[in-house]
């Protein structure tokens, strides 16, 4: 096998989507008007965002030896995708249950054990010294993460926080481990919830904080608000594009690939790489499904030659 541009490491699972009347409040409810089943998981949609783009992209992640499971892998290679490094256990496939509203909004419930018990083997890191960028994401094993941190052999690393910390107790990275890939990774994603629980600051605050970390690159997305991107040296601000949003699933995640596509592989300016980025996850927003609207690189030119 050729070497690939980017592998990304973590989860790779089932989404089971259900459109719903409304986003139910505490103690309230809400009416099941539709449900679908996708593919999804942080890794595996940056990975697939990466090779729509023409990226040649790997994942390293683990799934059941069920139905599911079978069901993952054969997307992950529909779309171009490298999974000769996804293992399979005996346990079922990870999931989530992504509930969304009419206005596209939405919230994820995940659950299942294949993505928590992956662990890196020997294989797997000679896998990943071929890449040229590394993903991972806080959703992944904190074994799996605490190990990326420490490798300083292995190719750049980017990390995505998509969640608060909350959200990850006892099933994924640990706030230690992520002190430890801010200060690693060449590139640390989080949108305005994650950095709020991780560095209790807004936006701005955020990139202030991870700036006297050291931090050498980071984004912070805040959804239709559109996102702020700090080099290292300067900040800039990335408007969001408006569009027909159908579902907002996976919208943060082709984010992320687009900022890998433009600005990590292909060196384009902080302004240049985040408008590329922004474009890519609205292209996604237009479609359901995290990977729905995934958008290859002449589409993401088309569409911001025509704004």
């Amino acid at each position: 096998m050729s070497d690939l541009e980017v592998v990304a490491v973590g989860s790779a699972l089932v989404d089971r989507l259900y459109a719903l009347s409304n986003l139910p409040e505490p103690d309230g409810g809400a009416f099941v008007r539709g449900e679908t089943t996708a593919f999804g998981g942080v890794a595996a949609n940056v990975a697939s965002a990466l090779a729509r783009l023409g990226r040649d992209a790997g994942v390293v992640s683990r799934v059941g030896d069920d139905a599911d499971g079978d069901r993952v892998l054969a997307d992950l290679r529909e779309r171009g995708v490298d999974a000769s490094r996804v293992r399979r256990g005996d346990e079922p496939t990870s999931y989530s249950m992504i509930l969304r509203d009419p206005d596209g909004e939405r919230m994820i419930v995940a659950g299942g054990e294949s993505v928590p018990n992956l662990r890196l083997r020997e294989g797997d890191y000679e896998y990943l010294r071929r890449a040229d960028v590394i993903f991972t994401s806080a959703y992944a094993p904190d074994r799996v993460t605490r190990e990326l941190a420490a490798a300083h052999t292995l190719p750049p690393l980017v990390c995505d926080l998509p969640g608060p910390l909350s959200e990850l107790d006892g099933r994924a990275t640990r706030p230690a481990t992520i002190d430890d890939l801010a200060a690693h990774c060449d590139l640390l994603v989080m949108n305005e919830v994650s950095a709020r629980s991780y560095l209790d600051a807004g936006p701005r605050g955020s990139i202030r904080e991870l700036r006297e970390r050291g931090v050498r690159r980071a984004a912070i997305t805040r959804g239709a608000d559109g996102a702020l991107l700090f080099d290292g040296a300067a900040v800039t601000e990335i408007d969001a594009f408006e569009v027909d949003v159908v579902d907002t699933t996976g919208a943060g995640d082709a984010f992320t690939a687009g900022l890998i596509h433009a600005w990590l592989l292909e060196g384009q300016p902080a302004a240049e790489a985040g408008r590329f980025a922004a474009a890519t996850a609205a292209c996604n927003c237009t479609a359901e499904g995290a990977r729905g609207g995934l958008a290859s690189a002449s589409d993401v030119r088309s569409f911001l030659d025509s704004r």
